[in-house]
């Protein structure tokens, strides 16, 4: 097979987002913001509606028709085989509290890699992150950068952690959720201000757009980074896992260049300071 060509890749999965992004909007118009829960995953307050499922099959049944090769790996549908090499990691709906409430942040995440949809091994390609509520689309391309709507994006200039301001969130789970707050309540005194803003993948492109400076989470799935940590590398930004390594459930740190290192070291202090594992490196 030929090799993958990024930027042929990057335009397909910013399509694929922009007109996902369509359908997210025509579905809160039909039913008049008054989205219902169609069921729940891996808490109570996990939600997953009808417009992500929905959201998913466009994204699928569209890749059917133009990449039928290819493996899909989503958050709602699981993993698909293919035979070309190459893996969509999808989140068709990334925020989905923030769409049932209203709340104008939540996104379509469209990324395709080499390799299977395990962030441990896989190649990034392309990806791309339509802010639906903006109707602004982040895309990157290995290689080639990253833009927002065609304008090429730059990390911020921050290079004074006590000035650094830091996107989090937290997890759906109750326990998971009070070892964060622990790791928060070290970090906050010593950066400008915490926003927390319901959406990972627009946290990422936010650090790659220079809307953040740095952001730290903990328990995201593939589908939530796929996209924006390539934006954030092609910004000129740093992203890692634990102790410097890929990122991965445990941990997913992307950073300003000029706060990367200061931020990692806050991370191994916090660490220190409440027995919460906050796996920086060194």
């Amino acid at each position: 097979m030929p090799a993958p060509d990024p930027e042929g890749l990057r335009a397909l999965a910013r399509r694929l987002a922009a007109e996902t992004g369509d359908l997210l909007r025509e579905h809160r118009r039909a039913v008049a913001g008054d989205v219902a829960v169609a069921r729940t995953k891996s808490s109570g307050t996990d939600v997953v509606t009808a417009a992500d499922e929905a959201a998913e099959a466009l994204l699928r049944e569209r890749l059917a028709e133009l990449r039928p090769d290819d493996a899909v790996l989503g958050e709602e549908g699981g993993a698909s085989e293919g035979r070309s090499g190459l893996t969509w990691v999808l989140d068709p709906l990334d925020g989905t509290v923030n769409y049932l409430y209203g709340i104008g942040a939540y996104a379509v995440s469209v990324a395709v890699v080499a390799g299977p949809g395990d962030p441990a091994v896989w190649q990034p390609l392309a990806g791309a992150v339509h802010d639906v509520a903006r109707d602004e689309t982040f895309s990157a391309a290995a290689g080639h950068g990253a833009d927002l709507d065609g304008a090429p994006l730059r990390t911020s200039g921050c290079t004074d952690l006590e000035v650094c301001l830091l996107g989090t969130g937290f997890s759906y789970r109750p326990e998971v959720r009070d070892e964060q707050a622990r790791l928060l309540a070290h970090l906050l005194p010593r950066v400008r201000d915490v926003r927390r803003i319901g959406s990972a993948a627009l946290d990422l492109c936010a650090v790659g757009a220079g809307r953040l400076d740095a952001y730290v989470e903990r328990e995201l799935n593939p589908w939530d980074h796929a996209a924006g940590a390539l934006v954030v590398a092609e910004a000129g930004g740093t992203v890692h896992g634990p102790d410097g390594g890929r990122p991965s459930r445990e941990l997913v740190v992307a950073a300003a260049p000029g706060v990367a290192h200061a931020l990692d070291v806050l991370l191994r202090e916090a660490e220190a300071a409440t027995g919460v594992r906050a796996a920086g490196p060194v």
